[in-house]
């Protein structure tokens, strides 16, 4: 399995021109290869037959980062990629295909999207596309140095008063929970349970690196 996505998404913009990721499937599918594609972006769908043809020959996986189900919220908080709505007919189109999806559910908000209704909301339509996995470490973010001074200039365009709650509450950690952590991982836990999905991150990513039994493992050192 081949996997791309985690650093950086693989369906930037510039993608549109210069079809990058296209050329990679094209060669993971050439060889046999599975993929484990992760992005925020519905341009995925324009490489939907080599997708096809990826799962069909050994194991394809999309998948798909969601954030909050309020698409208003979601434009500020997600301005440059396309909408949670958007990202959902994504998540559906792959299931119509076969595809199996998982979604990674990150990062919440404290303060903004790190609410029952934003967790409940979101998993249920999981739930209703037949998603294989959710992953999900904790219901909050993280600030690296740098990125914090980005994310709170961000709060004070949109959020007025709230930067200042988060350096009261938070400091300079790098770790920033919600403070409804403990119950929304609860209800994400149980949620997941109900309906057959998969949920713990290890399990997740067991699923993930897990190349079909039929297909033997290449050797570095065959011909």
């Amino acid at each position: 399995m081949i996997g791309t996505g985690s650093m950086s998404d693989p369906y930037m913009h510039c993608e549109e021109k210069l079809r990058l990721t296209r050329k990679c499937l094209e060669i993971i599918a050439h060889h046999g290869f599975g993929a484990a594609v992760q992005t925020k972006s519905d341009r995925i769908l324009q490489d939907m037959d080599l997708l096809d043809s990826i799962n069909r020959e050994s194991k394809c996986v999309a998948q798909i980062t969601l954030t909050t189900y309020d698409d208003t919220l979601c434009s500020v908080i997600e301005p440059h990629v396309c909408n949670t709505k958007r990202r959902i007919e994504v998540l559906e189109e792959m299931a119509k295909r076969g595809i199996p999806t998982v979604v990674w559910l990150t990062p919440i908000l404290p303060f903004i999207n790190d609410t029952e209704d934003n967790v409940l909301s979101i998993l249920k339509e999981c739930a209703r596309v037949n998603v294989k996995g959710v992953i999900c470490f904790d219901m909050g973010l993280t600030l690296r140095e740098g990125d914090r001074e980005y994310f709170y200039a961000a709060l004070d365009q949109h959020f007025p008063g709230l930067k200042e709650q988060y350096a009261q509450r938070y400091g300079n950690a790098y770790n920033v929970p919600s403070p409804n952590s403990a119950s929304l991982m609860r209800l994400f836990h149980s949620f997941c349970e109900q309906h057959g999905i998969l949920h713990d991150p290890e399990a997740c990513f067991s699923y993930l690196r897990a190349f079909p039994e039929k297909y033997r493992q290449i050797s570095l050192f065959e011909g």
